[in-house]
This record gives structure tokens, sequence and C-alpha cells, in this order.
């Protein structure tokens, strides 16, 4: 007997035979699509890949516009700045000498007083009476040297005649010497009185200002007092103390020692504002160890009383002046390693308005300006702004009316000697500013 219908177990396995076959290939189509997709991800990679690099090939090719600056020659100074304290040359703390009652002040605070000037007044009575005294007790004394002296001379006399004894002489001449010495007592007692009494009028023992009063008239005043009665410092002329890297000292000294006046500018502490000008007064005697430095001190006239004391200032000493040097703008100076090595470059624009990286060594740094000690000359054209977005041969743009480089007078190099003297290295380098 035949079957045309399959049993159950068989029409599974068919079943199942078939789900797999529709998996499979369902599989094989979404393999097929992520392929598709990944192919044109690419691709479109590619695409924005190549984009980019026509653009920065276009922009690359495409001039930048720049501000530029020539090379000249000139003076530059070197200075050395350092941060200052004013300090007084004099601050004095008056006190009383004597002890008494304080009758009068004779200044106002903040009064400008010259040496001599009044300032107080002690109740002098006392001490008249003590000088009247010490004078009465002088004559009394004085009287009886005399009185002794006129005696002397009669036994002098006497004795040649035998009418008195050499003791009794003897005696006499000691009782001379005795009053002599009582004299003499009595006079320092004097002296030391009157010294007293002068104590009580107080004068100004230096000219400067006068600080807020200590003390009011009526109070009892003594030597003790730690207050005083009043501080007057010393403004004009004034000082400021500054410390300076013990490298300065060997260039300082050197011109020091040929009898140069080296100038001090103090400015305010913004370093904005000029405050006064003065010299440098003298260099302290060792260095500080602990910080390598040593302290300078320079002295102002300070007519205006713009210094004031304790004020902390910025003050630049001019040490030298160098001439004939080979200057352009700080701004052209760049730092880092366009041909692998770590060096101080400029652009400098080519004839044809494109620029070269230019390897230089710098000088003396004055604020703005630089030295240049080789690698440019005289009439040589560096770009000053937009270096940042320049490389080795682009193409510039020069600001409207500035001769080209091959259309300018080119002056020869600099015959100026080199920059005596260096103070901050970098990467061959030197420069030293305000």
């Amino acid at each position: 007997m035949s079957m045309d219908v399959l049993d159950p177990t068989s029409q599974r396995r068919a079943g199942l035979v078939e789900r797999l076959r529709t998996r499979k290939g369902t599989v094989a189509i979404v393999a097929i699509v992520l392929v598709i997709a990944l192919l044109a991800a690419r691709g479109a990679h590619h695409r924005r890949a190549a984009m980019k690099a026509a653009e920065d090939l276009a922009n690359a090719n495409s001039a930048v516009a720049v501000s530029v600056a020539r090379v000249t020659t000139g003076d530059l100074r070197v200075s050395i700045p350092a941060l200052g304290t004013v300090t007084p040359l004099a601050t004095v703390t008056v006190k009383t000498q004597i002890a008494g009652q304080l009758q009068k002040i004779g200044f106002r605070e903040g009064q400008l007083v010259h040496a001599g000037d009044f300032l107080a007044q002690i109740d002098p009575r006392p001490y008249q009476a003590i000088l009247d005294q010490n004078r009465g007790t002088l004559r009394r004394d004085e009287a009886q040297l005399a009185n002794a002296r006129l005696d002397r001379k009669r036994y002098e006399d006497l004795i040649k005649e035998d009418a008195v004894s050499g003791q009794q002489l003897d005696q006499q001449r000691a009782l001379v010497q005795q009053y002599e010495g009582t004299v003499e007592a009595d006079k320092a007692q004097v002296a030391a009185a009157a010294v007293n009494l002068a104590y009580t009028h107080i004068v100004s023992p230096v000219t400067g200002r006068v600080g807020l009063r200590q003390v009011d008239a009526g109070n009892y005043v003594t030597p003790g007092d730690a207050n005083g009665i009043v501080v007057i410092t010393q403004l004009q002329p004034i000082t400021v103390i500054a410390p300076v890297p013990e490298d300065e000292v060997a260039g300082i000294m050197r011109r020091a020692n040929t009898g140069a006046t080296l100038r001090v500018d103090a400015y305010d502490k913004g370093n904005s504002t000029l405050l006064a000008t003065g010299k440098l007064l003298t260099l302290d005697n060792e260095i500080d160890t602990t910080t390598g430095t040593v302290k300078l001190r320079a002295i102002f006239d300070n007519k205006e009383g713009l210094l004031f004391p304790n004020q902390f200032v910025n003050v630049v000493l001019l040490e030298d002046v160098l001439q004939r040097q080979t200057i352009m703008p700080s701004a052209a100076v760049h730092r880092g390693a366009p041909n692998g090595v770590v060096t101080t470059f400029v652009y400098l624009v080519q004839p044809d308005s494109t620029v070269a990286v230019r390897p230089v060594t710098l000088g003396v740094q004055d604020g703005e300006r630089v030295a240049v000690r080789s690698g440019l000359s005289v009439g040589d054209l560096v770009v000053t702004e937009g270096g940042d977005r320049l490389r080795d041969h682009a193409a510039v743009v020069l600001p409207s009316g500035l001769a080209r480089p091959a259309d300018a007078p080119v002056a020869k190099p600099s015959g100026a000697p080199a920059a005596k003297r260096t103070a901050k290295r970098t990467g061959g380098s030197a420069a030293r500013s305000r």
C-alpha cells in the first residue's frame, strides 16, 4: 500500500529545512547590504579628505596679508629692571632727653620742617633753678679758691724768713689744689644743668616731613617713652633700594669704576608712570646667597614728593647705551624648529612677495626693539604681524604703499660692533629688556 501523505515527523523535518534555507538567504542579503554601506561610507570619507586637501592647498597657495617692518640702525639702551622699595636716608623718632611736663607743641602733623626748627617745649623752670643753684655753688668755691691761693702766696714769702714751717706751706698748697678740684666739679655741674635746660627746647634734628603726633601738650614725658613725641622722615633727597641679579654686578661695577653716572628711573607699581629720575649711589658689599641678588641704592632729589617711604616702585638702571646697532621690532621674532632645529627666526620678505624662514641671533632688547647680531642686514623687510599663518615660501600681501624689497634701497650690513652684553638666552639668542 503506497503512502501519498508524509508522516508528521517528515513534515517537521521538511519545514525546518525550509526555514534554514530562508534564514541563510536573509543573512546573505544583510551582509551584502552592510558591505555596500561600508564601501559607500569609505568613498564619502575619501571624497571629504580629497576636498579638504584641495582646500588646504588652495589656502596654502593663497597670499596672507601681513604687517612688516624694515631692519634699521640705531642706539639701544642696556637697562636692568628691578622691583625696589623707597627708603629714606634718615628716619628720626624725636624723644625727650629729660623728664617734665610738655608745655607746647610747635608743629603741625604732616608739616615739612628744617633742621633746627622748633618742635616742642618742656617746662624749663625746674632745670633753670638747678642751673642757678650750681652757678651759686661755683661762685662760692671760686671765692674759697682765690683766698687759698693768697694764703699760699703769703706762706711762700714767710718761709724765706723762717716765719712759718714747711709743713704749713705744704698744707696750704694742698688746700689750693683741693679747691681747684672743687671748682672744676662745680663747672661740670653748671654745664650739665645748662644742657638739661637746653633739652627743654626740642628742635628738629633733620629736614623732613613730620608724622602723626604721639603725645599732646600737658602730658608728662620721659626719656623712656617708646613712641617719643613725633617721627620725622627725610624726603629730599630720598633713596630706593632694589635687588638685582648677581650676574649684573660685573657690568655695573665695570661702568661705575670708569666714573660714569648710571641713571636710574623710578616708575609706579603699574610700571606706566615715571615718578622720578635719579642716579646709582652704591651697591651692597655682599651677595645674598639665598636669592642670588645684590642690593643697590639709588638716590633721587624727589623735588615733587612723588616718592614716599616704604613705597614699592619699579626701577630701571640704565647701564649703557650701545650705538649703531642693527635693530628690528621684537614682534618679528619667532622661536621654534622650522627646520627641525630649535632656533630663533624671522620671516624675511623676498622680492617676489614670498617669505623665507631666516634664523637670527639676537642681542640686547630695549622695549619693543631688539638688536640683531647676525642673520639680517639693514634694509631687510621682516614680518611683524600675521606670522602665525605663514610657512617657508608662503605668499604674502604687503600693506598698501610699501615698496617691495627689490624696489627699496638696501643698505649694506652695518659695521656696528656686536652687543657687548646679553641678558636672557633662548635658543641661541640673547635679549635684555626694560
